[in-house]
Formats: structure tokens, C-alpha cells, sequence
């Protein structure tokens, strides 16, 4: 399963609070000209069958230094749980999170409830945290 970063205005992500909506997600897509609004994305997998995960709040960063490379996007998912979430983040992406959160009245926190900065460094973490951003999965490797 992949690790998740959310941009939420909860206290933690998974409790109950103030949510985004899917409208103020949408609104904030068509004024970022660097975001694109695709609502779904598509992979070639093993014995090239596709992959194909559709979601109404689904956007890309075009922006992004490594889109297109090995098949490498920057997918940011509105979710119903009221956060916009990416998979897998490097330093860069978690940078373009901290820029939508603050947006958003919002803030950047992983999925061990770890708050990240404008640089994508952590700045608040619990005791247990173990996250190690040095390892990228494509978008599509939920394991």
C-alpha cells in the first residue's frame, strides 16, 4: 500500500472536522494554471492491460519537474473524507501540497500524522514516525 499525504483542515486527517469540498477542490484547479482537472488516470501494467482509476476530483500538476518520466505523474485526489490527497510524494510535490494548502486554509499532514512545510520537510511529527520520502512509487503502486 503506498503512504498517503493529505492536505486537511482537521486537527488530524482522519478525524471528523472541517472538510474541503469537492466545489472549493474544483474552484481552486481552474485557477491554478499550473493544475489540470482529468478525473481519471490511466497506466499500462504487466502483459499491457490498463489501469485506469476515475474520481471526479482527480487533477494533475503539469507543472511538475518530472511528469511523463517512466510514466511518472503529480496526482492529487479530491477525497470524499473531505482532503485532497497524493500517494507518494517527493520534496517537490510536497512543496506544490504546502502552496495549495495554504490556498485552502489548510495544512500538509501524513498519513502517521506528521505536518510538512513549504520546503516538504517534516516540522511536526509523533514519536513513532518512520516515513522515508527517498523511495518513489509510481502513482499506480498502491503495495
Amino acid at each position: 500500500m503506498g503512504y498517503d499525504i493529505h492536505i486537511t483542515r482537521k486537527l488530524h486527517w482522519s478525524d471528523d472536522g472541517p472538510i474541503i469540498t469537492l466545489d472549493e477542490w474544483l474552484a481552486y484547479v481552474a485557477r491554478d494554471p499550473e493544475m489540470r482537472l482529468d478525473g481519471f488516470a490511466e497506466t499500462i501494467v504487466g502483459g499491457g492491460a490498463v489501469l485506469r482509476i476515475e474520481s471526479r476530483g482527480l487533477s494533475v500538476w503539469r507543472a511538475y519537474s518530472h511528469n511523463g518520466i517512466n510514466g511518472d505523474m503529480a496526482w492529487f485526489d479530491w477525497s470524499v473524507s473531505g482532503s485532497i490527497i497524493v500517494k507518494n510524494p517527493d520534496m517537490e510535490i510536497l512543496g506544490k501540497m504546502w502552496r495549495i494548502a495554504q490556498a485552502l486554509s489548510a495544512k500538509v499532514e501524513g498519513d502517521e500524522g506528521e505536518i510538512y512545510d513549504a520546503s516538504g520537510a517534516v516540522i511536526d511529527a509523533p514519536p513513532h514516525f518512520s516515513r522515508n520520502l527517498g523511495r518513489k512509487r509510481p502513482w499506480w503502486k498502491f503495495w
